[in-house]
């Protein structure tokens, strides 16, 4: 079974920072785009950011120049480094990735984790 776990989430004050971490597991054969969405109350899940494999990466407007993507791949892990944080980036962040399980031929499967909460406070 494959899963991704987040961890990193906490509450931070306006301007603070955090880091989060999203570790995919399990019988993996190859992971192409991993990224994280959020969902605030009462709202839509959004994109944040996502990376491919060879590092290429892509932002939503409200995030560029703040949060910052990366992976390791030989981890099998996302991260999001999140700074000058605002309270309107308040949400349950999840992290998701295309993975290409073992044993599952050449299909590709999307996958969510459970989501990790992000306070920011005014």
């Amino acid at each position: 079974q494959v899963q991704l776990v987040e961890s990193g989430g906490g509450l931070v004050q306006t301007g603070g920072s955090l880091r989060l971490s999203c570790a995919a597991s399990g019988s993996i054969f190859s992971i192409s785009v991993m990224g994280w969405y959020r969902q605030a109350p009462g709202k839509q899940r959004e994109l944040v950011a996502f990376i491919t494999r060879d590092g290429s990466t892509k932002y939503a407007e409200s995030v560029k120049g703040r949060f910052t993507i990366s992976r390791d791949n030989a981890k099998n892990t996302v991260y999001l480094q999140m700074n000058s944080l605002k309270p309107e980036d308040t949400a349950v962040y999840f992290c998701n990735a295309y993975i290409r399980p073992v044993q599952a031929g050449p299909r590709v499967y999307n996958y969510w984790g459970e989501g990790t909460q992000v306070t920011v406070s005014s």
